[in-house]
Order: structure tokens, then C-alpha cells, then sequence
């Protein structure tokens, strides 16, 4: 999985995870400083598609996989850009449910390969810190649906509703590392559910993690002392 290619001209190279790692970074990073510029929401938009550009180059190693990663992928870049001209509500709901299978996949798929290396590398580790943001991404578009299925199950102190994605995908990532800050509260029984849910993934996850590389890093240094 973990093909090398090359940060355009330059001769730095980028694993595929490791691109997936980059872009999600930037939209961390560039969300809060953007907010109140116009033409906000097209530019997040903007990448938000290559994220999940990215998401299918991280999977591309099999046609197999990759394959269903473009079926996936495609009705939810479609979806997320036909809303801009047309409107339709269905299409959020397409583009919302898509996305959630698509970085779920993403992630089964990613987990997989940290599960088959036996050797510490770059690429294994930020295989696995993306993971981690997947995670979060995963959840926030499940929230996502469920707000689209039932709105109201999420409110925002002391405003009333959510306004828009950004705001789950900031309740999604403070769930998954258990701070809670309480801004933003799940009101119905199934976001509390998959809050608690979300939460507990996120420490098993990182349980699991540490275990994994010491075992693989306690196995490389055993390879290497017996040559």
C-alpha cells in the first residue's frame, strides 16, 4: 500500500497516507482562519474534495479496493457539488451518507494495512495518525446524517441549532479525545449514543495503537539483532 509519490515540484516524497494527513491538516488549520471571508464554504468545499481525492490515492495500491472506493467516493463529490446549483435536500442527504461509508471505508481499509506491517516506517505512522482523523471525520458525517435525519438531535450554547458542518466536525473531534467541552450537546438518544460511542472508539483505538508498534517495533529490533 504505502507507494511513494512526490510533493509537485520538489523531490520531497509523500506516502499515501501521508498526503490524506496533509490535507486534512489544512483543513484544520485554514477552517478557523477563513471563517468570514467570502466564498468560504466553496473553498472548504474545495478541500473537502481532495481530501477525499486523496482518501481514494490512499487505498489506490488494489483495483479491487480502489474500484470501490471510486463508487463510493463519486456520488458524494457529485452530490456535494450539484447542491450548489440545484438546492435539493436530497442531495445533502446523498453527499452526508456517501460521506460516511466513504471514510469509514477509508479507514477499515487503512486499519488493515497497519494490521499486515510487521516494520516501523514513516508511512506506517501516519498511517496510523490518520486513522485517527478518519475517526473523527467518520463520526462527524454520521452526525452529520443523524442532525439531516432528526434535526435538532445536536444544539449549540447558547445558540439554538447548528449552523453547519464545521460546527459537528469540531463536536466530533472534542468527542473523540473526551475533552467535552458541553458548547455543543447531544439531545436525543442516539446522539448520545454514538457521542459515548465515538468517545470510546477513540481510546480503544489509541490503546490498541501504542500495543501494535511497540509489538511491531520490539519485532523490527528482534529482525535486526539476529542478522
Amino acid at each position: 500500500m504505502p507507494k511513494k509519490t512526490y510533493i509537485p515540484f520538489t523531490q520531497i516524497p509523500v506516502g499515501r497516507s501521508s498526503l490524506l494527513l496533509i490535507l486534512i491538516l489544512l483543513k484544520f488549520i485554514l477552517g478557523p482562519f477563513l471563517q468570514g471571508f467570502i466564498g468560504i464554504d466553496i473553498i472548504m468545499d474545495v478541500l473537502l474534495s481532495l481530501i477525499l481525492i486523496s482518501g481514494i490515492y490512499a487505498i489506490s495500491e488494489k483495483k479491487l479496493v480502489l474500484v470501490i472506493g471510486l463508487l463510493i467516493a463519486l456520488p458524494t463529490i457529485v452530490a456535494q457539488w450539484s447542491f450548489y446549483f440545484l438546492k435539493i435536500p436530497y442531495l445533502e442527504l446523498v453527499h452526508t451518507a456517501f460521506g460516511a461509508f466513504f471514510f469509514a471505508y477509508v479507514l477499515i481499509i487503512t486499519i488493515s494495512y497497519l494490521f499486515k506491517e510487521k516494520n516501523v516506517t514513516v508511512e506506517v505512522i501516519t498511517s496510523a495518525v490518520s486513522v485517527y482523523f478518519l475517526i473523527g471525520l467518520t463520526w462527524t458525517y454520521i452526525f452529520l446524517l443523524l442532525e439531516i435525519i432528526h434535526p435538532g438531535s445536536f444544539v449549540l450554547v447558547p445558540e439554538a441549532q447548528l449552523k453547519n458542518i464545521e460546527q459537528l466536525f469540531y463536536y466530533s473531534f472534542v468527542t473523540l479525545t473526551t475533552i467535552g467541552y458541553g458548547d455543543i450537546t447531544a439531545l436525543t438518544a442516539p446522539a448520545g449514543s454514538f457521542s459515548a460511542l465515538e468517545a470510546m472508539m477513540g481510546q480503544i483505538y489509541l490503546a490498541v495503537l501504542v500495543g501494535r508498534l511497540i509489538g511491531m517495533y520490539i519485532f523490527q529490533s528482534g529482525k535486526m539483532e539476529s542478522k
